[in-house]
């Protein structure tokens, strides 16, 4: 049984992460994301609050929270700041792949240390020519003996220089076709062969390290392939789409909300022609807007998580959270800075780092396009004319 939002340990735990985010992050925020300084102290704070093993079930040390709970959770993480989300989801969305789809002796070895955190990482899936079209990586695997041997790069890979460990997606048959039927998962911990070659720059989501990463003849034990069998390595990635995408509109809630409360609160406080602008009908007009956005999105994002934690398949509300949610966070954070004037343009105020952070969310986990025909194509499927 999950640990729910509505619970007296899932209150405790949302208590304990509120004041955390009060006395231990908010004060420190603007300086390490302006420096774009790996959160060291608070990452060590989060594997004391257990979030690197959030979604993990108990049996393996992890808190096993709910989806409903852990979206609650990111999100208000996300009204603080976002970056430190991607430091754990990336990580957990890794964990449900060994949880879901491993072998009993793979899920011994990594989730008890994933869940503690002594192990860190993410997911190796897109590459400087394969995003959205995951089926057109290039990243090879051959057989040799009792190892694979990789070879291939990965990029905008979270997490990529601070973590340890990855899942990474290969080709084990570059000629299979269909071509999904050609591709593996391993589970990769850095060694001989496996490096981190560079930071990527970023305009926003800073703190965590988005990285590109470069395998040379790096030989991965056989028992490391997720599920034991080739072949199935698509269907390990886009089975653990649903929470990603339920995460990331988590995230958007979070976006949403922090633009609307800074924008609230300075529209009390800014004055023009006699009167705070807040009774000013032009910027009411905005917050109704922008206040409506945030508890919609909300909404949506609630209803797909609770299909999840019922088991039921998901993909549609999933992908309308995904797709709402993040627009709402950059429709707000675009509103916040104009209701701000010039001084949503200046990085005194929060509002500047929301306006940054807003559009990766339309495009990670699967652009807000993709998200769209998802939602047509399983609409339709389920009413047939």
């Amino acid at each position: 049984m999950r640990i729910t939002a509505d619970s007296d340990e899932g209150r405790q735990i949302l208590e304990a992460i509120d004041r955390w985010l009060e006395r231990q992050v908010r004060p420190h925020v603007m300086k390490l994301e302006h420096d774009d300084t790996w959160p060291a102290e608070m990452v060590e704070q989060m594997k004391a609050l257990g979030l690197f093993g959030a979604t993990i079930s108990p049996e393996y040390g992890g808190l096993g929270l709910s989806a409903g709970l852990y979206a609650k959770i990111v999100t208000r993480i996300s009204e603080v700041w976002m970056s430190l989300t991607g430091i754990f989801n990336s990580h957990l969305m890794m964990a449900l792949l060994v949880e879901k789809y491993g072998s009993p002796e793979l899920k011994l070895k990594y989730l008890p240390r994933f869940a503690s955190g002594e192990l860190r990482g993410g997911l190796g899936l897109t590459e400087p020519n394969a995003g959205t079209d995951l089926q057109a990586i290039r990243t090879r695997a051959k057989r040799d003996g009792d190892h694979f041997v990789l070879n291939g790069t990965k990029t905008w890979i979270s997490n990529g220089i601070q973590g340890s460990c990855f899942a990474i997606l290969t080709k084990t048959d570059p000629e299979a076709q269909p071509r999904h039927k050609g591709m593996s998962m391993f589970i990769c911990e850095k060694g001989p062969g496996f490096i981190a070659s560079r930071k990527l720059e970023k305009i926003g989501y800073k703190g965590i390290d988005s990285a590109e990463l470069v395998f040379t003849d790096f030989r991965v034990p056989v028992a490391n392939l997720v599920g034991g069998e080739e072949g199935k390595g698509f269907h390990h990635a886009v089975g653990g789409l649903e929470l990603g995408r339920i995460n990331v509109a988590a995230r958007g809630v979070g976006i949403a909300q922090a633009a609307l409360d800074e924008a609230t609160r300075y529209a009390q406080q800014r004055s023009t022609f006699g009167k705070p602008i807040s009774q000013h009908q032009a910027i009411q007009l905005k917050i109704g807007e922008m206040a409506t956005r945030t508890e919609a999105a909300r909404l949506l994002v609630s209803n797909a998580a609770s299909i999840y934690d019922r088991g039921e398949r998901c993909d549609m509300e999933a992908g309308m959270a995904k797709y709402f949610a993040t627009e709402a966070a950059f429709e707000n954070a675009h509103e916040a800075m104009r209701i701000h004037g010039g001084y949503g343009y200046s990085k005194e105020f929060p509002v500047e780092r929301l306006y940054r952070d807003a559009p990766l969310l339309c495009i990670g986990e699967g652009t807000n396009e993709m998200q769209r025909m998802i939602i047509a194509k399983q609409y339709i499927q389920r009413h047939p004319a």
